[in-house]
Parts: C-alpha cells; structure tokens; sequence
C-alpha cells in the first residue's frame, strides 16, 4: 500500500516572501523516488494556534508528515512544543544531544544561552536524529497510524539529514519506488506535443505520462511503480518506443541532460572544433557551452560583436552587406559565422543577429527575428526565426535554438549515436 504524505513548512518568513521555500519542492521529488506520494504542501507562520490546527488535520488525513523548520533556540520556535502538545507528549530533554550541545559552544568559544538548551529536548518518545551540520537535532515520532519527522529549516542542514538519516528510514516503510524516464524535446511546442500524444495522455494509468514545458523546450516524464527501482520497467520502455515513433526527431535526451549538455558531449565525440559570434545575445550562446565541463578541448572562443564596427574589423562583415541587408540579416549572419571561423581557426562557426527588444523592430524586420548560421568545411546554413516575449526570453530562446541546429549538424555528422547515453 502506497503512504499518503504531506509536507509542512514552518516560518513566517515564508509566508512574507523573504525566504524562498526551496523544502518542498527537494522534498516532493525525493519522496517521489521513494515510490511515497506527495498530497498536501502546507505552509504555516510561526503561531502556535495556527500550527496545532494545521497539524490536526495533517494527522487525520496523512501516514506520513514531514515538517520542516522551527526547531531553532528562539521563542518563535514552536514546532516540537506544538508536535508534543497535539499528540499529547511531555517535551522531556535527550541526555546525548544536550552533551553534543555544550560541547559544540565550548569548541566554538561561545556562550550557550539558556534558550539553547530548548533544542536538545524531544517529544517523550521519539527518536532523535542527529544533525551533522547544526544544532538542531531532527526527530521522528511514531504516533498512531502517523509518522510525523522534523527536520531544520535551512537546507544546508535538511538536505544532508535527509539523504544521511532520514532516507534509509524511509525505504524501509516504502514497499516500492517510482521510475521515471524523462525524454526532453526541442523545436515543438507543449500544445503541438501533447496533440499528437492526446490518446496516450487520455488512457495512462500506470505508466503515467506527464508533459511540461519551460524555456522553449518540453519535457515528457513517464512513471511507473517498481518494486525494486533497480531498472526501468517495459511498460515504461514500451510508451517511450510510441512517443518515438511519433516525434523522435524532436527528441534530443532520454536522461534528463540539457540541451548544452547533449550537444557538448556530440561536439566532444565529433572531434571537431568550434567557435560561435554574437549579436543579439549578448554572450548567452557562450554561457551555454561553456556551463558544461570539459568542453574546452573543442570550444576555442567566441566574439561578442554587438557594433556593425566590430563586425567589419574583427569578424570581416562586408560593410555593403551591413548597408543593403542590414546587421540582422541572413547575409550578415553567414559572414559572421565565416568570421569567427577564420579568426578562431576552428572547423565550425556559429553566429547569432537579431532584434531582441523592445526597441529597434520595424515593419520589416519586428522585435523577435533572429537569424543564425552554422559555417563548416561542407558548407554553410542560415535560418530564420521568429520569437515572441520581452528581451530575456527572445535571447534565451535564439541562443538555445542556434545551439540546437549545432547539436542537429553535429548529429548527422556522426555515426552510432548511443541515444541511451544522452
């Protein structure tokens, strides 16, 4: 039988905005590998009123809540005092986590305050789960049919506990996991996917297929329940086979690496060598590649050339082009690849002009059109694209789509690509 959890973040902080709550959403995806699913994410300010509430109904209706924050040495720290006053338990002090206590403020030459004393006590009988990396020990509590486990709020101190202490425990009570492949698309959008895999959506039980996009790209992740987790299921392996069918051309990772990724380790296993000239982007395109390590060995450089000056001198654009066609410009965009080739010495060139916003469109040439060009020793290619939203969005976009027409060449270009290992 699956456990139904529920996870609550405690702080007022949270409420107002100050802190982003980056607890859940680790915690979720975590529980979710667990094969444990997630209901309810409940965020409480530091009162005690609020809080008892909130958990009288986590009790009711969850097998397993996880709370984090509030366990700190200050007076608006409440939530074990509000655990042990909802499940009826005297809060009574650990002998091991006070000596640990003492000791960490005289190695530290601090002075303990009385209030730090506050964090070494526990609900009378729960286990107490050390903390590594503060001074707030974790602690899980069996009560009736409800486990309830607390952890710190800072994720310097959650994340380790969990995947240290918290996590072993976990996969005991678990009887299975989830397995989730993830296939990552570019060059379709969310609603053109999701038409052509309606029928597919429409019928999912187990596996379960979810669509998201972001950033220009869309994403397919499809689970099953296993009950080892060791390796991926045939009805996962089965309604991947389909969606390949269907649209693998668009299909660019099974394993959930980026498009930057993908296309450093294609221009690694090319051999080739590669330099890229910018307009529009402003350097994104760069950023990208050189995010991936190790891709220096084939990455030589790249040339910012925002001014129609600096595409003259350093990149060799024909000042007639720049007159008659314009610096956004399919011309211009081919002589900019050539350019940064023979500066760089590389075998590949990729260059990127256009209109990013929100000034400068015209009837002709609107905010948005961007043109890039791939330049190679068998021959060169230039296309054009239209991008709607505000600066970020048009820059992002065409420094991903110019970085996808070098991961589509290099993918011709190449024989036996594993797609398992992308």
């Amino acid at each position: 039988m699956t456990m139904k959890s529920e996870i609550i973040s405690v702080g007022t902080e949270l409420l107002l905005g100050n802190i982003v709550n980056t607890n859940s959403a680790f915690l979720s995806g975590e529980l979710a590998k667990l094969g444990i699913d997630v209901y309810f994410h409940v965020t409480v300010g530091d009162n005690r009123q609020r809080l008892m509430e909130t958990m009288g109904e986590a009790i009711e209706r969850s097998d397993l809540i996880i709370i984090t924050g509030g366990l700190g040495p200050t007076s608006d720290d409440i939530t074990k005092e509000t655990v042990a006053e909802v499940t009826g338990r005297r809060l009574i002090p650990d002998e091991a986590e006070l000596t640990k206590l003492k000791s960490y403020f005289e190695r530290t030459n601090r002075e303990m305050t009385p209030n730090n004393i506050k964090q070494a006590y526990v609900p009378e009988g729960a286990s107490v789960v050390g903390n590594d990396n503060g001074t707030a020990p974790g602690i899980i509590l069996e009560h009736n049919n409800t486990t309830i486990i607390m952890m710190p709020g800072p994720p310097i101190e959650m994340k380790p506990m969990f995947y240290e202490k918290i996590e072993p425990y976990l996969r005991k009570k678990s009887s299975n996991s989830l397995v989730s492949i993830t296939l990552k698309f570019f060059g379709i959008g969310e609603s053109s996917l999701e038409h052509q895999l309606s029928d597919l959506i429409e019928s999912q039980s187990d596996p379960t297929i979810a669509p998201y996009a972001g950033d220009g790209e869309v994403r397919v992740r499809i689970t099953s329940r296993s009950e080892s987790g060791e390796k991926v299921p045939e009805s996962i392996l089965k309604v991947v086979s389909e969606i390949e069918k269907r649209l693998g051309d668009y299909i660019y990772s099974y394993h959930d690496r980026s498009l930057q990724q993908v296309t450093a380790m294609l221009l690694l296993k090319s051999g080739k060598t590669l330099a890229v000239a910018e307009s529009c982007t402003g350097g994104k395109l760069s950023t990208l590649l050189t995010s991936v390590s190790g891709v220096s060995k084939s990455y030589m450089g790249g040339v910012v050339s925002y001014s129609n000056g600096v595409k003259q001198s350093l990149l060799g654009v024909n000042r007639e082009t720049l007159i008659k066609a314009g610096a956004v410009s399919r011309e211009t965009a081919l002589q900019m690849a050539d350019g940064v080739r023979r500066v760089c010495g590389s075998e590949i060139g990729l260059s990127v002009t256009g209109i990013a916003g929100p000034d400068g469109g015209s009837i002709n040439k609107p905010v948005g059109i961007v043109y890039m060009a791939l330049s190679a020793e068998d021959g060169s290619w230039v296309w054009e694209r239209k991008f709607m939203g505000n600066r970020d969005k048009v820059q992002t976009f065409a420094a991903k789509n110019a970085l996808n027409h070098l991961r589509l060449y290099l993918s011709k270009g190449i024989t036996s690509i594993d797609k398992n290992k992308y």
